[in-house]
């Protein structure tokens, strides 16, 4: 994540990423793969929505539909509820391609970052 941090100016010192372990280490999910650790998925709901907060894989593990898989399975138990989820996503990151493919919408941005968000649809 250093590389896309810098590109948007974040800062990528000790303190810093302390500060992005610590922030809602309530919502984190250790991701598994044969008991080994093999990402992280944070990620908490309120009264009107979920929110992902971080979604990170270890390199060995990206790009072989993990990370899909994954966020299919909160997004189909979020629509069973009714709720939309968000997330944000720095520019210059490639995750957004599959947040787009998955139907998030960009609903703002800033400097650095895009808001996304995923609607249920409701039948």
């Amino acid at each position: 994540m250093d590389s896309y941090l810098q590109n948007t100016g974040g800062a990528i010192d000790e303190q810093s990423h302390l500060a992005r372990i610590l922030y809602r280490f309530d919502a984190a999910n250790l991701i598994l793969i044969n008991n080994k650790a093999a990402g992280l998925l944070k990620y908490y709901r309120d009264k009107s929505c979920w929110v992902i907060v971080q979604v990170q894989l270890a390199p060995e593990h990206q790009g072989k539909g993990l990370g899909a898989k994954i966020l299919n399975n909160l997004l189909a138990q979020a629509t069973r509820e009714g709720k939309a989820v968000t997330l944000s996503v720095l520019k210059g990151n490639p995750a957004i391609h599959l947040y787009r493919r998955l139907g998030f919408v960009v609903a703002s941005e800033s400097d650095s970052e895009y808001s996304l968000c995923f609607t249920p649809k409701i039948n």
